[in-house]
């Protein structure tokens, strides 16, 4: 049975943790195929909630399965926000991105300099936008 949205974010959370981040992780790349393949074949209402249950979870290494989620098409490009790559600060973010020899890694850092430098980052802080997630997707 598919997943969507709501089924995940009752089976997980917006906090995740463990075996169940490993399956959030699947299920973002699952989608994330989809979605490249063929815009609108894959969820991205419910990669937009893997990627918020991924930042919240701030392990560094999801960064490039986040980027590689948003740049799937330009309805995830939209959906997933930029700030979304930062669940572990944005000075962390840019200097993982900033050691990986991957062109990919590459592109998610120019990018993230882009958005900065056009204030996207303007009073940023990881616990206010988790705490704005959590209110988007209150019951």
């Amino acid at each position: 049975m598919a997943m969507d949205e709501d089924e995940s974010l009752h089976r997980f959370s917006l906090h995740p943790t463990g075996a169940d981040l490993d399956e959030v992780r699947g299920l973002l790349a699952a989608q994330t195929r989809l979605e490249k393949g063929a815009q609108g074949d894959g969820d991205t209402e419910l990669m937009k909630l893997c990627c918020v249950q991924l930042f919240n979870a701030a392990v560094l290494e999801d960064v490039l399965l986040i980027w590689k989620a948003k740049s799937a098409s330009m309805d995830a490009d939209s959906s997933i926000d930029i700030q979304l790559l930062c669940g572990s600060g944005l000075a962390r973010t840019k200097a993982f991105l900033s050691n990986q020899r991957l062109p990919e890694a590459e592109a998610a850092l120019q990018r993230l300099l882009r958005c900065e430098a056009g204030g996207d980052f303007e009073d940023f802080s990881v616990a206010g936008h988790a705490a704005w997630y959590a209110a988007y997707y209150a019951p």
